[in-house]
This record gives structure tokens, sequence and C-alpha cells, in this order.
């Protein structure tokens, strides 16, 4: 079938926005299934870089149809931003974007909400990117969101933001946290944005679902990690949706069955950024050394990355949820300078080794890693395109990596730039592939 789902396997910024770029010439469709403007893909074309939030990396490659599917939530003003932005640079965007008009629509009084979540005295506080994503998504569950169809039909979308925005002015005021937003005028707003968007509106999941039944190839992009995931990551320290495989089917209306593979993108090492356990964070210097040569810090808000060594429980765990056929294994670069390169192996709490993954943040914070140290390369990994060209030590390590995980790395970053890029011969990956 050629309908691969390709997600993060950590905490996010695994460099997921390359990988969909490099191989989405490969795929006639490439769909976006969850999140928000809270996510951001960086490109880098030659000399130009690209951070795209809400749009698929795919709208980069010509001739490909890029898909927002309907478990996105959507902020008109940020989608336009960055269609603008890539107009200006050349990219086509009219006729190959597709939104669907089941996603829900995001409003500046979400981000209103999410300020008093996340500042109320006594709230643990998330760290999120304050973009409003996660009462968008409360709207949503909460069975009072508007959606693209809603926003569509002025009486409809009146009535519903009239409702609504009550609601929550009401509830700021009771917070004391109302910052005079003139509804009004947003609405104007995104009346005026609505007929900017009609035209790339439809129903995506009939369009997906036909495309797949006349033979043409789609890639499932996720936002964030299976870590962030709603249900199965470090909850409450987590995103507001199914940033997991099965996301991808009740994100875009495509169902498990069209689906022929999963591949996960993972870093060399690990990052997490915001509040949460974090078991192999390096807090020394080595921490500061893999943020410096990765230039880790976040796409959308600039924030610095908490930095650690690679966790293969962690990696079992989400290749477990997943269902993993192969792994992207990204910046391996960064780590060429280092003499031994720990690697978690194994969890234990209490003097005891710990199985799986525990599902409260409090027994994660809890985890003692078990280490084990592998041999460095201390030679430059930097845009190698041939998996025979890397030094024998950085095969060992990516050799370790496949052994503890169980998971094949079938294809290996070694730089921003496309051709910086390995696709093992004879692996899972390539058979993947269109």
């Amino acid at each position: 079938m050629g309908n691969v789902i390709i997600l993060g396997s950590q905490w996010g910024d695994e460099g997921k926005g390359k990988i969909v770029d490099v191989f989405a010439e490969r795929f006639d469709i490439v769909a976006r299934y969850q999140g928000g403007h809270n996510a951001g893909h960086t490109v880098f074309i030659g000399d130009r870089k690209f951070v795209l939030k809400l749009i698929p990396s795919g709208i980069l490659r010509p001739g490909k149809l890029a898909v927002i599917g309907n478990g996105l939530v959507l902020d008109p003003v940020a989608l336009f931003a960055e269609i603008d932005m890539l107009e200006s640079a050349g990219v086509s965007v009219a006729g190959s974007l597709f939104i669907s008009n089941r996603a829900h629509v995001l409003f500046p009084a979400h981000r209103m909400m999410e300020r008093m979540s996340e500042g109320r005295p006594g709230r643990i506080s998330i760290g999120t990117t304050a973009r409003g994503i996660g009462p968008c998504y409360e709207d949503k569950a909460g069975r009072r969101g508007i959606r693209v169809a809603d926003l569509l039909n002025r009486e409809v979308f009146r009535a519903q933001y009239d409702s609504v925005m009550e609601e929550k002015v009401a509830i700021a005021k009771a917070f004391d946290i109302y910052d005079g937003l003139d509804l009004a005028a947003i609405r104007d707003q995104y009346e005026a944005l609505a007929e900017r968007i009609r035209p790339m509106v439809c129903d995506t999941a009939l369009m997906l679902n036909q495309a797949i039944a006349a033979g043409k190839t789609v890639m499932f992009e996720g936002a964030q990690g299976t870590m962030l995931d709603l249900d199965h990551g470090t909850y409450p320290f987590v995103t507001s949706s199914s940033a997991s495989a099965g996301g991808a089917c009740t994100g875009t209306g495509v169902a498990p069955t069209r689906i022929s593979g999963v591949i996960g993108v993972s870093k060399a090492y690990i990052t997490r950024v915001g509040g949460g356990p974090f078991p192999t964070e390096a807090m020394d210097g080595m921490g500061d050394a893999i943020r410096k040569r990765g230039n880790e810090f976040g796409a959308v808000t600039g924030r610095p990355r908490r930095c650690g060594w690679f966790d293969a429980p962690l990696m079992r765990y989400t290749a477990a949820i997943n269902g993993f056929d192969s792994l992207v294994v990204t910046k391996l670069d960064v780590l060429d300078e280092f003499e031994q390169i720990p690697v978690c192996v194994g969890y234990r709490s209490g003097g005891a080794d710990v199985t799986g993954m525990p599902s409260t943040v409090a027994e994660i914070a809890s985890l003692e890693p078990v280490y084990e140290s592998v041999p460095g390369w201390q030679t430059s990994t930097f845009g190698i395109a041939s998996y025979d060209a890397l030094p024998a030590k950085a095969k060992d390590y990516i050799a370790f990596l496949e052994h503890q995980t169980g998971v094949e790395a079938g294809c290996i970053s070694t730089g921003p730039e496309r051709n910086q890029t390995i696709v093992r011969k004879g692996s899972r990956f390539e058979r993947l592939l269109p």
C-alpha cells in the first residue's frame, strides 16, 4: 500500500520535519493528524530555513498534496502567517493544501484561558507554549467547540461564537484574568479569514480514502512525540492530543487496515521541553555540551531544551505503543566528540529492576537509570550519506541501540540538509517507502 505513519518516538523535537521533507517526494500526499501551531518542524533547504507549525512539511515538495486533518486545532491567523511566509519564499500553496472541515478552530480566548490554567495558584505548571491548544481541545471534548465547517457558515458561526465567548468571559472575569478582548472585532476578523480559508476546505477523510482507493500513497505526519501523547505519555506533562500512531487514524479518518507501516524518529540522544520527569537528563556539563552541539532550542518558543542520554527502556515502551517497523536515528553527528557515550539500558527503583513504563510522574521521577557506556568514535560523521562510510564505532553505537530497543535503525541523519541522510540498503525502512 505504501501508506506510512512517521512520528516522534521520544518527547518531540526529534527531527521529524526534515525526515518528512526528505521522503515526501516518494509519496503523493502528506497528512498531518494532530496538534496545532505549538509544534514546529524545521526544514533546511540549502541556505533557506523553514519553520512549519501547522502545514505538513510535504508542502515544500512541488506537486505533492498537503492535508491538515480533522485531528488538529487550527488558528487561522497562524495558518495564514505560515502561508504568507511560504509564498514569499516561492513555495506554491494554492491547490496543494487541503484543510479538514472537521478540524476545530482556535481563538484568542483560548490563549487567555491557558494563561489562567497555567498561572493559577496551586496548579502544577505544565510548561506549555501558551498557544491555547489545550483549551481548544477542551472545548472539542466538551462538545462546545467550533469547527471549520461552522466557521464557513456565518449564521451558525455567529450563534456558536457568541455563546462560547460569553462563557469564557464569565470564567475569565471570575478568575480576574479577563484581558478585555474585543470579541466583536475578533468575530469579524475570523469571518474575513473564513473566506480566505474556504477554497482549501473539504472532507479530507473522504479525499484521503478516495486517493488510497485509487492507488495513491499517503505519509501520515505526527507532531510532538509519543511521550507527550495524552493517553500514553508522562501525564499530566503531555500535549492535549493523540500523538501516537493510533492518532493517525482518528485524526484523518483513515482506517488502520490502510496503514502499511509505522516509522519512529529518534535522536541519537534525547531531549524534552517544559516540565515533567526525564530519567536520563544530563544535569552536568555534558547536557550543556549536547545542547550547544545540537543547537537544542525550541523551533516555536526558542526555549532551551533539556538534554540527556539515549533511553532504551523508553524506546522499548514507545515501540510497543506504536508498533515501530523501523527507526530513523537523527543527529548522530552531535555525539562525534564524546569519548564515551552512556546509554540507559534499564531502570531501577528502590533497589529493584523496573519492567515497563510506570504510569505516574512520581514513579517515573524516582527511576534510577542503569547505564552502559559505549565507546565514542571521536571523528566527524557530519554529512555522511553512506552507511559504509560511517566510522566503525559509530556503526557499533547504532547496533547497540538496535539490540537494546529491538527495532532496526533503517535510516540515519547526519545533518540538517536533505542529502545528509543514510538509508540502509535492505532495511525494513527502505522496503516501506513507495
